[in-house]
C-alpha cells in the first residue's frame, strides 16, 4: 500500500479556512470558556509555527500537521525517505515547547529495557536502582520503528495508551504530555518487522514529509545544515501552557451535534465501503473529533466546522482501515478521499 496521501493533501497547511457562515450561527461554545485566553494561546502557537518555518525550509506541512497531532493528545507516524529532517523537525518541536526530547535509533538487537530502562544493583545502598530510558521525556522520537523486533515494538504499546510503564511487576508514569513520533521508511523493507495492526492504531494521524520544493532546497544547500540552530532555539511556551492548551481544545471547542452526526457518517461509510475489510474503530472516531478540533482552535473558532473534519480525515484514518487485497495496491489517500466525497456535508 502506498503510503503517501494526495499531492493536495501533502500541501494542506493549517491556514484560515474557508468557513460557511450558517454554522457561525449553530456553533454553542460551552459556558465558562475563556475564549479571549484560548486565542493569546492560539497566537502563540501560529508564532511558534511561523519561526519554525524560517528554520524548516520545505517542512511547513509536516510542522503544522505534526503540531496539530500533539495539542490533539496523540502519536504521530512519519512515513518517509531517509535523510528528509524527520528528527530536526522533532526536536525543533520540543525545544519550541519547552518540552524534554529523547531519541531511540531502532535496531533489530534492541531490547525494550533500552527503551524503557532497567533496574540496577547499587553496592553501596545494597538495594536496586531503577534507571530510566529514553520514554521518560515528552517527546520520544523512535526513529524506524520497524527495524526493531516485535517484543520490543510492543514495549511502546502500553506507553502509548495508558501514559505509564510496568518494568519488573512495577507501573512507572509517564511524563505529560507524552508525545511519540515514529518513523520508518516505506520502500525499505529488507530486515523490517512490520508494525502490527494493535500498533498503528495506536498513532493519531499519519504524515510524509516529502521533498522540499526547488525554491525550499536551494535555500538549504545555501544556508547548510540549520541543526545548530535548531539546538539553540529557546523555548516559546512552557510544560504548564502547553497542558492548558492541550485542556482547552478538548473541553472548550465546540461538536455540534450535526458534526458528530457528520462525523458518525464517514465512520459508517469507511465500514460499509466496497475497498475495505474493515473500517475505522471507535478509536480512529476519537482521533477524528480530537484533530478537528485542534484545527478549529489553530483558526481561531470555538466550534468545529465540516470542513475541519474533511481536511484531516486522510491523515486519521487511512492507516487505521484495512484494504481488500485487490486493492492494496491503491493510494490508501485516494480511496479515503473518495468516501469523503460520497457523504454528504450538513447544510
Amino acid at each position: 500500500m502506498d503510503s503517501r496521501m494526495l499531492s493536495s493533501q501533502e500541501h494542506w497547511a493549517l491556514s484560515e479556512g474557508v468557513e460557511h457562515s450558517t454554522w457561525s450561527d449553530k456553533a454553542e461554545p460551552k459556558s465558562g470558556t475563556t475564549h479571549g485566553q484560548a486565542m493569546l494561546h492560539r497566537d502563540r502557537i501560529r508564532a511558534a509555527m511561523d519561526f519554525l518555518t524560517t528554520l524548516l525550509h520545505g517542512k511547513e506541512t509536516s510542522l503544522r500537521l505534526a503540531l496539530l497531532c500533539f495539542f490533539s493528545g496523540g502519536h504521530l507516524l512519519i512515513e518517509d525517505l531517509p535523510g528528509l529532517g524527520k528528527t530536526t523537525l522533532a526536536l525543533a518541536i520540543a525545544k519550541t515547547l519547552g518540552l524534554t526530547f529523547g531519541r531511540v535509533q531502532c535496531t533489530s538487537d534492541l531490547l525494550p529495557s533500552d527503551i524503557t530502562g532497567l533496574s540496577l544493583y547499587n553496592k553501596k545502598q545494597g538495594t536496586f536502582e531503577f534507571h530510566p530510558g529514553p520514554i521518560f521525556n515528552n517527546i520520544l522520537l523512535v526513529d524506524e520503528i520497524n527495524r526493531a523486533t516485535p517484543k520490543t515494538q510492543s514495549a511502546l504499546l502500553e506507553a502509548m495508551e495508558e501514559n505509564q510503564v510496568t518494568i519488573e511487576g512495577k507501573s512507572y508514569d509517564l511524563p505529560i504530555p507524552f508525545f511519540v513520533i515514529a518513523t520508518q521508511n516505506p520502500l525499505e523493507h529488507f530486515g523490517t518487522f512490520p508494525l502490527p495492526e494493535s500498533q498503528i492504531d495506536r498513532f493519531m494521524m499519519r504524515i510524509n514529509i516529502g521533498y522540499p520544493s526547488r525554491q525550499a532546497e536551494k535555500e538549504i544547500l545555501r544556508n547548510g545544515s540549520r541543526r545548530k540552530d535548531v539546538h539553540a532555539i529557546q523555548p516559546m511556551l512552557d510544560r504548564t501552557e502547553v497542558l492548558d492548551i492541550q485542556n482547552g481544545i478538548r473541553d472548550e471547542i465546540y461538536l455540534s451535534e450535526q458534526i458528530l452526526d457528520y462525523v458518525l457518517d464517514v465512520v459508517a461509510a469507511t465500514r460499509t465501503s466496497k475497498y475495505l475489510v474493515a473500517g475505522l474503530s471507535t478509536r480512529g472516531s476519537l482521533a477524528i473529533t480530537a484533530t478537528a478540533k485542534t484545527a478549529a482552535f489553530l483558526q481561531g473558532r470555538a466550534y468545529v466546522i465540516p470542513e475541519d473534519v474533511k481536511r484531516l480525515a486522510p491523515y486519521v484514518t487511512a492507516h487505521r482501515v484495512q484494504y481488500k487485497e485487490e486493492y492494496e495496491h491503491l493510494n490508501g489517500g485516494e480511496i479515503i478521499q473518495s468516501l469523503l466525497e460520497d457523504v454528504p456535508v450538513p447544510a
